[in-house]
């Protein structure tokens, strides 16, 4: 007999449920006695599906390696622009017949790998920008390690070590980071003058690369402070916050990096924030009081070149250049290094590289600082 009539009621119950995929729907009517029943049964199964799914989800992301170990003792590698760097990638056996293939993930070109370098376990054959600079170190014959030679800042990020062999692929990501540090820029024609290519070739020439927003974020760790937006590389905008105050965002926002989020490369104009790291050059001070022209000549006949601003960065960093002293530099604008404050150099409380912006390039007032 049916429970419904059992009860002496013929009123019925709607209830819609849905499941978490697929956006299914099932209706139920069910009289008031059936309805707990049924919603108890249908819970016991619900969450019985889902735990299933959730178990076979973590066991796929906690997949046991057949073949390749997990990234030996580190998972990110640093090294310094022009040094030679190795990115472990090690087997524990090898298949009857594999590949490995080492690709550069690029976050710029979304389903697209940039090869760096394929084996066969016997011969090797470099690819794209990377590959002349790509070896194999074949320290032993399970190393599928791939060794980068003269490192550039642009080599900076992950990278994948893919084995194929047909069946059961497999694959490990490393970090290579380049170390450096990021400063902001700024046209001489003002502050947001850049589109996003503009920025990008500012920062090219002034032997910086444009920033990554990991970069910009570890130089936000450092101390770095800056109230004006600028570019990164994947074409959002930010500025790093220490000390919130009124005229950056509001004081009661927390610090942190301020987002803009994606904008319109081509048709929105912000400053950009630029990646450098050590030189093989160095800096160097020459006194006086010089015009634009006059600096370029006396560098001239040093055997160099006005400074770039990233390489006046580097020395700073890298090497600990300390001078009062305002001086020209490529650009037309007029820095100086500080890495012990005191009052005699502006009375500034921390280390930097202070700007006085672009001067008139005929004014007879600075030095220069040269790159040889």
């Amino acid at each position: 007999m049916d429970m419904c009539m059992m009860a002496g009621s013929d009123t019925e119950f709607k209830a819609t449920l849905a499941t978490s995929t697929g956006n299914r729907k099932i209706e139920l009517v069910l009289c008031p006695i059936m309805q707990n029943i049924a919603v108890i049964l249908f819970a016991v199964n619900y969450f019985t599906w889902t735990s299933a799914v959730f178990d076979s989800q973590r066991q796929s992301v906690h997949k046991k390696l057949r073949y390749l170990l997990e990234p030996p003792v580190y998972a990110e590698v640093t090294a310094r622009r022009g040094a030679n760097v190795t990115l472990p990638c090690l087997l524990q056996k090898k298949p009857l017949v594999y590949k490995v293939k080492w690709t550069k993930l690029e976050p710029l070109r979304r389903g697209v790998e940039n090869i760096v370098l394929i084996t066969n376990g016997q011969a090797q054959k470099g690819y794209g920008l990377l590959g002349p600079r790509a070896s194999l170190r074949r320290a032993h014959p399970l190393d599928a390690s791939v060794r980068i030679s003269n490192l550039e800042l642009e080599d900076d990020g992950s990278y994948r070590c893919e084995l194929i062999n047909g069946i059961e692929d497999e694959s490990v990501v490393l970090t290579l980071r380049v170390e450096g540090l990021v400063f902001p820029y700024q046209s001489a024609n003002g502050r947001y003058k850049f589109n996003h290519q503009e920025a990008k070739e500012a920062c090219y020439g002034q032997d910086a690369a444009l920033a990554t927003h990991k970069q910009l974020f570890r130089a936000w760790t450092e101390g770095l402070d800056w109230c004006n937006a600028g570019w990164l590389n994947d074409g959002t905008v930010h500025y790093p916050i220490l000390h919130p105050r009124a005229q950056c965002g509001g004081e009661k926002l927390p610090a942190g990096i301020r987002s803009y989020g994606p904008k319109d490369k081509t048709r929105d104009y912000f400053d950009a924030f630029c990646f450098t790291s050590i030189t093989a050059g160095y800096v160097f001070f020459i006194g006086g009081k010089l015009n634009f022209t006059e600096a370029i000549e006396v560098c001239r006949e040093k055997g160099a070149e006005l400074a770039r601003v990233g390489q006046l960065y580097s020395a700073w960093h890298f090497r600990g250049l300390d001078r009062c002293d305002g001086g020209w530099l490529y650009d037309g604008s007029v820095r100086f290094p500080i890495t012990s404050p005191r009052k005699r150099c502006g009375d500034l409380r921390e280390p930097g590289v202070r700007s006085f912006g672009f001067p008139n390039k005929t004014l007879r007032l600075h030095g220069a600082y040269c790159y040889r």
